[in-house]
């Protein structure tokens, strides 16, 4: 399907059993009044409920649903990964499976992927608890827009389109997922955001809570790394350690010139100690940091490592 002006939708899936159908029937009418080809990809993150079931029995009446199995939960952005290298189309929309993001936004995102290379969509009326959900998630999007400079109201929508040529070269990993626009400029890419309708949740609960900020937000550091000190990573690590080092030459020098000039003893007091220490947390910071993140950077690029193990393919010859 690719160079056709093709779509594909790629919905990670985790216990959604009873949202399958339903969100199936809503993608496909607005998919068919698109006049374009199109294929919906499913991936199930190691479901432990009838998900894969549902899924497996859509596939087998219609041959434009790709269902990726994953062997375990990896997590939603290795379902991400998984569905961005099997989507075949030029434009690669994402949503979730709860029936909370509305598939008739899609046309309303299709259309600005004409100028914009990212389209992010926006919940600006997002029907989630306050305190637990959309209260942690407006301070983490101003954080997010603040540390990358790419501004969103939305980071965490994942109701997004992307131009394939754009997304199928960036490498996820952690919670990288909601990342990605901010990755995308990195690499040139144009980036908007469309208010989209966010529905309530109508089955099960959500599979996320509190503790996925802390996530996000370790990875927001990882990201303001990569993206300030990628290429240059000793002007991260490098003025701390040379302040910490410097801070036990002068030390030393200063407990040398009372040891040579003075003849006083040095050897128990405790400023040695601290000059010895600094000098060693000077230089780990600087040799261990740089080596600690080079090589966690070599092991999902380089050796191009998947995040994710697939169970089976359906739906692809």
């Amino acid at each position: 399907m690719g160079g056709t002006g093709g779509v594909s939708v790629v919905i990670p899936v985790y216990n959604e059993e009873e949202s399958i159908q339903p969100l199936y029937e809503e993608l496909t009418a607005v998919l068919a009044t698109l006049g374009r080809p199109y294929e919906i990809v499913f991936v199930d993150d190691g479901s432990r409920d009838a998900s894969l079931e549902r899924l497996e029995e859509i596939q087998r009446r219609d041959g434009r649903v790709v269902v990726v199995s994953l062997r375990r939960n990896f997590g939603q952005t290795a379902a991400m990964a998984a569905g961005f290298e099997y989507a075949r189309g030029d434009i690669i929309v994402t949503m979730d499976a709860d029936l909370q993001n509305d598939p008739r936004d899609i046309p309303a995102l299709l259309e600005k992927t004409d100028r914009y290379d990212v389209v992010s969509g926006w919940r600006k009326q997002r029907k989630d608890r306050f305190l637990t959900r959309r209260l942690p998630s407006i301070a983490a999007n101003r954080l997010i827009s603040k540390v990358t400079g790419v501004k969103l109201h939305d980071y965490g929508c994942t109701l997004k389109a992307y131009r394939s040529d754009v997304v199928k070269n960036i490498r996820l990993y952690g919670e990288m997922h909601r990342f990605i626009p901010a990755i995308a400029t990195w690499y040139g890419a144009t980036v908007t955001e469309v208010e989209t309708n966010h529905r309530p949740r109508r089955f099960g609960s959500s599979k996320y809570g509190l503790s996925r900020t802390v996530r996000v937000l370790l990875d927001l550091l990882t990201v303001k790394f990569l993206q300030s000190f990628s290429t240059r990573p000793i002007h991260a690590f490098g003025p701390a350690g040379l302040v910490l080092a410097s801070a036990g030459t002068a030390i030393g020098v200063y407990l040398s010139f009372l040891k040579i000039f003075r003849h006083e003893d040095i050897g128990t007091r405790p400023l040695l100690l601290l000059a010895i220490l600094l000098l060693i947390l000077g230089v780990q910071i600087i040799v261990m940091g740089l080596l600690g993140e080079m090589l966690a950077r070599t092991y999902h690029e380089s050796q191009n490592k998947k995040i994710f193990v697939v169970r089976k393919v359906l739906g692809r010859g």
